[in-house]
């Protein structure tokens, strides 16, 4: 893995550093492209420019608002421009996007107690960042759909006018249909980003988690190539930009379980990590808070739930799909007597005697292995986590299902 960090490091400032300036010169703008005057066009570039921002709500935001600010005919017009689209916003931001990309490509020769923070951090900024999108810049984005759709030369003299497209244009006279055509898309438009962005963010989690900082260099390099690519389909045409958008949000519709259970583990992580939680953290005799591992069989991994034992002495998991749902039980494959606490440096792992991992526990849990084991009456008590599971964790991070050693 070092020996890749150099190609790592210089792949990743190409796509880092001078993508988002790449990005302020050529991305797709809110109004349909000059060869295709439609309605239809710049709804197309909008499903762009929302999945793009989803995908890297930070970098996304930015160049977005670096295109607006360049293109702007002149300061006044630049200084009617939202605030995502002035210097005093997007300059710092490609800054940080910046310090994140030398951050993982540096990744892999710094040890990872002094990159975790980092990570953490930066996980924290793709939730923010990806809330004031959602909250902001989507909606405006959207917003441009209906300038689209309603001729605002038409508005002033007439009202509301459909844009003729090959059909006869529809008068409308005086009534004002923009708010409703606001309120059927802004809905939507926010729904798409969200997944798009739950998929996204996963990659954020999935840093936070990995033990090897090339391979962080290497999930952020193929999210930023995603967005390039996005960006640079809209550019050459709006309906390619379109189809490509389509392809990315039905993908991560389809992953969008294993996507929201990895951001509720990563939120939960960060919290316990932030707020030094361990400190002042007691585990319960009974009914503890924990996620699925790989090992669990008929439990998505991640699922956040709790585990509880039974007065007639089996463990069962208690959780609920979607945090919301109906809860569900499910008992645990294992007696008590066969598993044990493996203790890894940011969280650890119940573990059954195959060295399958069951469950994994909140940072929280950090120190308070024994209590646990003690707590649910674990035969092989509290252990050390070697090479053998950080080697496992990385086939658990992508989704995979632990497999048990030879022999067993």
């Amino acid at each position: 893995m070092k020996r890749l960090a150099p190609w790592t490091l210089l792949l990743v400032t190409l796509l880092v550093i001078v993508v988002p300036f790449a990005l302020a010169a050529t991305a797709p703008a809110p109004a349909p492209a000059k060869s295709d005057k439609s309605p239809g066009a710049g709804i197309a570039t909008a499903v762009s420019t929302v999945t793009g921002i989803a995908i890297s709500p930070l970098l996304g935001t930015a160049g977005y608002g670096a295109y607006q600010w360049m293109a702007a005919k002149d300061d006044a017009a630049k200084a009617k421009l939202p605030w995502y689209a002035q210097p005093s916003f997007w300059l710092p931001a490609l800054l940080i996007v910046a310090v994140c990309a030398g951050k993982d490509s540096f990744g892999a020769a710094v040890p990872p107690g002094l990159k975790k923070p980092l990570d953490v951090l930066e996980t924290v900024e793709n939730k923010f960042s990806g809330l004031v999108a959602a909250g902001a810049v989507v909606p405006f984005a959207i917003d441009t759909v209906t300038k689209l759709v309603f001729d605002g030369s038409a508005m002033a003299a007439h009202g509301p006018e459909l844009v003729p497209s090959g059909v006869a244009a529809i008068q409308l006279a005086a009534v004002d249909f923009t708010w409703l055509m606001n309120l059927l898309t802004v809905p939507f438009g926010v729904a798409v980003f969200l997944i798009v962005w739950l998929g996204s963010h996963a990659i954020n989690v999935l840093i936070l988690l990995s033990p090897w900082g090339a391979i962080d260099a290497a999930l952020k390099a193929a999210r930023t190539a995603l967005l390039g690519l996005v960006t640079l389909a809209s550019t050459i045409d709006p309906w390619l930009g379109a189809v490509l958008s389509l392809v990315v949000i039905v993908v991560a519709y389809f992953v969008a379980g294993w996507s929201f259970r990895l951001t509720v583990f990563g939120s939960v992580f960060c919290w316990d990590f932030l707020t030094g939680k361990k400190t002042r953290f007691v585990p319960a005799e009974n009914d503890n808070a924990m996620f699925a591992g790989g090992g669990f069989a008929g439990v998505p991994i991640r699922t956040y739930g709790r585990l509880v034992q039974r007065t007639g002495g089996g463990l069962e998991f208690v959780y609920r799909p979607w945090l919301v749902l109906p809860p569900r039980m499910a008992p645990v494959p294992a007696e008590p007597k066969t598993l044990a606490v493996g203790e890894g440096a940011f969280f650890s792992d119940i573990v059954d005697d195959a060295e399958r991992t069951l469950f994994s526990l909140p940072p929280r849990y950090r120190g308070h292995e024994a209590t646990v084991a003690r707590a649910y009456l674990m035969g092989g008590g509290v252990k050390p986590a070697g090479l053998r599971k950080a080697w496992g964790a990385l086939r658990e991070l992508l989704g995979g299902k632990a497999q048990a050693p030879a022999g067993s």
